[in-house]
């Protein structure tokens, strides 16, 4: 069975500071706590785009793992997936961010 997860991905925002400050201290806290079912959460921080000297287009990126496309889907539907995702709204300054829903395969090497 395939895995999936839930993409994040953040404009740039117009005040780093307080992004970074509710995004570390509320709500990462918030999506560990509410995010039922999720196996793994991964919070990047974009620091560049390869081959161009732009400013990239997202600040952070965050991928939330599930065990499958019904366990994503539980989640986004419940009180808990609802409040995060509408905090994620909340603190994202530079704009609405932008959430992909993904199947995920994995290879390891």
């Amino acid at each position: 069975m395939k895995t999936a997860k839930l993409i994040v991905m953040y404009p740039q925002p117009t005040n780093l500071d307080t992004f970074e400050q509710r995004y570390a201290n509320e709500h990462v806290p918030m999506a560990v706590e509410k995010l039922a079912g999720k196996t793994r959460f991964v919070a990047s921080l974009i620091t560049g785009s390869v081959g161009s000297n732009a400013p990239a287009p997202f600040h952070r990126i965050a991928e939330v793992y599930f065990p499958s496309m019904q366990a994503l889907e539980d989640c986004l539907n419940s009180a808990g997936g609802q409040e995060t995702a509408g905090h994620a709204v909340e603190i994202s300054t530079g704009g609405a961010p932008v959430f992909l829903i993904a199947e995920v395969e994995s290879f390891d090497f």
